[in-house]
């Protein structure tokens, strides 16, 4: 964890635009798969056991998973943008990504979700989601000048 770039909150909140971004690119490409899986399902009777190419599948299921394959490739590849800002995805349903960060001395992890303007919260870096604490209005600005 000592390797981990530490970013500061003036940081995490020029990166939201493009976070903004690559979530909701993610967040629609998850939809996309779901609603190829509902279809791939419809044809197929209820799920696959594998997304692997069967004897007993027709040329429609067989293109069918091949597009799933693919999206799925994408997707997974596309979590790697967000790693390469430095983040670490937490929630990739929701859009949960945390940056290694500091506050009042200690070392935390900056949380931002989807939808969020800015960053807003931090928790300790064994706690999750459920222990979020709000940047307070004297700590954002302190920090930030």
């Amino acid at each position: 964890m000592s390797s981990r770039r530490v970013f500061t909150i003036a940081e995490v909140d020029a990166l939201i635009p493009e976070l903004t971004a690559i979530v909701e690119r993610q967040l629609r490409r998850q939809s996309e798969i779901e609603e190829c899986l509902a279809e791939l399902a419809r044809s197929c009777g209820g799920l696959p056991h594998a997304l692997e190419d069967e004897a007993e599948d027709t040329s429609a299921v067989l293109r069918m998973k091949a597009d799933l394959r693919q999206r799925i490739a994408h997707y997974e590849q596309g979590w790697e943008d967000v790693a390469a800002l430095g983040a670490v995805l937490k929630d990739p349903q929701i859009g949960l990504v945390d940056f290694y960060g500091e506050i009042e001395g200690r070392r935390v992890w900056l949380c931002w979700r989807h939808g969020e303007e800015r960053l807003r919260y931090y928790h300790e870096l064994s706690a999750g989601f459920s222990g979020r604490v709000p940047l307070r209005p004297e700590t954002r600005h302190r920090l930030l000048n």
